[in-house]
């Protein structure tokens, strides 16, 4: 169990270790920008002293490395500053955006993650037979369409010919669930078919490979039902590989919801992001940056936990 521990602890630590390298990426990014921040703030008619007043008074002036722990020594303590281009607090605000994103990523995850391992459970159970071949090549034909395209199809076909739901994706607090969900099933949708057949080809790839294993053959010998042992003694054992897979796709919702979100007018840290960057807003571009990159860290942790977990060869050492 000790020799368990300490894997899990070796990878918490290379995560937070991670993490700083990609700060430090995201400062540097940032500040290799072309253009002028105060410039961009105060307009193409301010004068010489206005705009060094600016850049002194934000500290534009001072080594990159000193802003540079200044702004992670904020992060740090939960500051992120505030936004040039209003003044408004960005811990605020990301806050209700990001609780905006990670809705709409939860909604569609709750939708691909089990149709992507009931699709995958099903082309194993009909392998090389018509429902296999039929559920690869729609899933693959979805993944290999941009999500724009997707999005934009979908508006076309449902939101102005069918009317069935709204092309613009605005939710508000005071909305109700249903509303809401109403709201964000086209880009739901978009979000579905681009992660669906990654997940489901993994299931299927994961669980034909433990089909190979001896105690397979022997529950089959048992007279077993071939879906009996696909979904007891086969898919048991190929959760490592699938919650691998899983993860790196919910990591996708989070981190790659920017197009969507722009598409579908949806206030969520994507069209937060955005917006800033047309303004050149640095602190809340580094601030967006750095959540993505938090949250897309901590989910690929705990996929590389879990499959340190449900290893027996690491529970049970000899």
């Amino acid at each position: 169990m000790s020799s368990l521990l300490k894997l899990v602890a070796q990878r918490l630590l290379l995560g937070l270790l991670l993490l700083l390298a990609v700060s430090a990426l995201i400062f540097a990014g940032t500040q290799i920008l072309p253009g002028d921040v105060a410039q961009s703030i105060l307009g193409q008619s301010a004068t010489p002293q206005a705009l060094a007043n600016l850049r002194e008074e934000l500290g534009l002036n001072d080594p990159a490395y000193v802003r540079y722990f200044r702004w992670l020594g904020g992060v740090l303590t939960g500051d992120l500053g505030t936004a040039l281009s209003n003044g408004a607090d960005i811990s605020t605000q990301i806050g209700k955006r990001l609780g905006n994103t990670l809705f709409l990523a939860a909604t569609a995850a709750v939708v691909a993650v089990p149709l992507a391992i009931l699709l995958g459970l099903l082309a194993v159970r009909y392998r090389n037979r018509w429902p296999d071949k039929l559920i690869s090549g729609v899933t693959l034909a979805s993944i290999s369409l941009p999500e724009f395209f997707i999005g934009y199809v979908l508006i076309f076909f449902f939101a102005v010919k069918l009317r069935w739901f709204p092309s613009v994706a605005t939710i508000y607090s005071s909305m109700s669930l249903l509303e809401k969900l109403n709201a964000i099933a086209l880009p739901v949708a978009v979000l579905t078919m681009v992660v669906l057949a990654h997940m489901m080809r993994m299931t299927r790839a994961a669980i034909l490979n433990v089909m190979q294993s001896a105690y397979i053959e022997t529950a089959e010998l048992k007279g077993l039902s071939a879906f009996n042992v696909i979904f007891r003694h086969a898919f048991p054992n190929a959760i490592s590989p699938i919650v691998n897979v899983v993860m790196i796709n919910l990591a996708y919702l989070v981190v790659g919801v920017v197009v969507v979100e722009v598409i579908f007018v949806y206030p969520g840290m994507g069209q937060y992001l955005v917006d800033h960057v047309a303004k050149r807003d640095v602190p809340v571009v580094q601030a967006c940056g750095l959540i993505f990159a938090a949250v897309y860290v901590m989910l690929i942790l705990v996929a590389d936990i879990v499959a340190i977990v449900s290893n027996p060869r690491l529970r049970h050492p000899k």
